[in-house]
């Protein structure tokens, strides 16, 4: 057996359409691909492990770990890693959102745009970075502003796909706000496209969930204008 099918345990034809998938960016689910014990190591374990894996890495690409510049590296990867950058896969790191009455009666759209975001392909584990742009009517409640950039952050700060990170961003704001009149519209630059592969450094990919009254083109329109998006 060859060593890409034994690393995969898998068949010739299953490892070639999972390169497939990796290589085209496709989303195979809404949710995050989550083992059922992924919460049974605590982060002190999983950064112990992580440095541990790293370093072997990094040694069987010939790197001197005896340097002083990368000594401390396999550390400071498994901090970042579990700690910053894919802190988003832990539940109890959601943020908790507070309703209020919305006193105002304000009972037009209220957009959050140009939040900025960075996040990581899950399938080459380097960097998507780019802005989200959020509007929803109110159905009676409101959420702090800063509430939406959290929830942005949340599921930027994990393994992702644009497409599932927009529908999940969306999926949140619609259980949090209680209301189907939601926006989201997410314009990214995936490191994976400009640095590797097709190495196109000027491509940008934009996608969008329209729901409840957003469904309508002259909402819909009005949304987009204040994005100053076509």
């Amino acid at each position: 057996m060859k060593l890409k099918e034994t690393l995969l345990n898998t068949r010739p034809e299953d490892y070639e359409n999972a390169q497939e998938v990796g290589e085209n960016h496709i989303s195979t689910s809404t949710e995050t691909p989550l083992r059922p014990d992924a919460f049974e190591k605590d982060d002190a374990l999983k950064i112990e492990l992580i440095a541990k894996h790293f370093r072997e890495i990094m040694h069987i690409l010939g790197l001197d770990l005896n340097d002083d510049s990368l000594k401390g590296t396999p550390l400071r990867v498994a901090k970042m890693y579990v700690e910053e950058i894919f802190s988003g896969i832990k539940p109890e790191n959601k943020p908790h959102a507070t309703l209020f009455e919305n006193k105002y009666k304000y009972n037009e759209m209220l957009v959050e745009k140009d939040i900025t975001f960075f996040s990581s392909c899950e399938h080459h584990f380097v960097p998507i970075t780019g802005k989200a742009h959020v509007a929803y009517i109110s159905n009676g409640y409101v959420i702090g502003l800063s509430k939406i950039n959290r929830i942005v952050q949340y599921f930027a700060k994990r393994p992702q796909v644009q497409e599932r990170m927009t529908m999940q961003i969306a999926t949140e704001l619609k259980e949090v706000l209680k209301t189907e009149d939601v926006a989201v519209v997410v314009d990214a630059a995936h490191m994976c496209v400009s640095s590797r592969g097709v190495q196109d450094v000027t491509s940008k990919t934009i996608t969008s969930y329209y729901g409840g009254k957003f469904e309508q083109e002259d909402r819909k329109k009005e949304f987009l204008n204040y994005l100053n998006l076509k």
